[in-house]
């Protein structure tokens, strides 16, 4: 069965006459007929009662050629589509990071794609850390994600911004933070991010290279617990200043007394076909990180 027998008898069922249904579909007579013949032989029933003054739709005819417009019509239906994706009056734009990107870079952003393309949909996928957002692209629940370089050579990626790690210091200390020494820091209690992923496994690399023993009182994994803690004056933090955000005006903050940084990049799976309106995206994210961010 094929798409040329579909037509034919459907437009066979609309004329009501093989010769007509011919000069529709601009083909001759004979392949009209053979595609009807050849369709009734595979189906194993009668489609059309063939006499002088036409084709007259059978019971099974009418029931299958009902069958048919409904195929066809969503035949066309997936064409539009296809066309709409190749367009940028349609498609759409499946977005994965993790939540302090997704918290407060993406937002601009996304606001500022809608307006300047208001018939494509954009889909955020938020996923915890960088493996979740990994996870996405390789199963194909997102076309572009936002993930810590360096990245596995399965994606394409980018720099996209630099996030410095930030020292969190609880009221009342009194380390000032242009001054801030190592010493200083080794007489605070500490809380870190378990060593879990790419990024925080970098941090105590970091540490344990350049600083002296710490006193590490907490190892925890949840951003907003770990200011909430500074806050009540348990413990100083280390922490990306994205993940950090929004910082409670009590807390200090200071630079590391050797400063770390983690980077940032925009990630494609390598080799994969993208719409227009996944190029546009891209577009708008390599324009200077600053700008993107800036504009709203």
């Amino acid at each position: 069965m094929n798409l040329s027998q579909l037509r034919a008898i459907v437009t066979v069922a609309d004329c009501k006459n093989f010769s007509e249904a011919a000069l529709l579909l601009n083909v001759n007579q004979s392949s009209v007929s053979y595609a009807i013949a050849a369709l009734e032989d595979e189906l194993g029933v009668p489609l059309f009662m063939r006499g002088r003054h036409g084709a007259t739709v059978t019971p099974a005819g009418e029931k299958i050629t009902r069958y048919a417009r409904e195929v066809l019509q969503l035949i066309e239906l997936m064409q539009r589509e296809a066309n709409l994706q190749k367009s940028l009056q349609g498609g759409q734009v499946r977005v994965a990071a993790f939540r302090s990107v997704a918290t407060h870079v993406l937002p601009r952003i996304i606001a500022q794609f809608r307006q300047e393309f208001p018939a494509v949909e954009l889909q955020l996928v938020e996923g915890n850390h960088d493996n979740e957002v990994a996870t996405a692209l390789r199963e194909h629940r997102a076309d572009i994600g936002f993930m810590e370089l360096p990245a596995p050579d399965e994606f394409d990626t980018w720099e996209f911004m630099r996030d410095e790690y930030l020292v969190l210091l609880p009221p009342g200390v009194t380390p000032r933070c242009d001054l801030l020494t190592w010493s200083e820091l080794a007489a605070l209690p500490l809380i870190l991010p378990p060593a879990q992923y790419a990024c925080d496994i970098a941090l105590h690399k970091h540490l344990e290279a350049v600083a002296p023993p710490l006193n590490v009182a907490h190892i925890i994994n949840q951003d907003s617990t770990i200011v909430n803690m500074v806050r009540q004056g348990l413990a100083a933090a280390i922490l990306p200043r994205l993940a950090a955000e929004p910082i409670p005006e009590s807390i200090q903050v200071c630079s590391l007394p050797v400063p770390f940084e983690r980077v940032i990049g925009v990630a494609t799976l390598s080799n994969k076909l993208h719409v227009p309106a996944v190029f546009a995206f891209l577009k708008l994210l390599k324009l200077e990180p600053h700008q993107a961010l800036r504009k709203s």
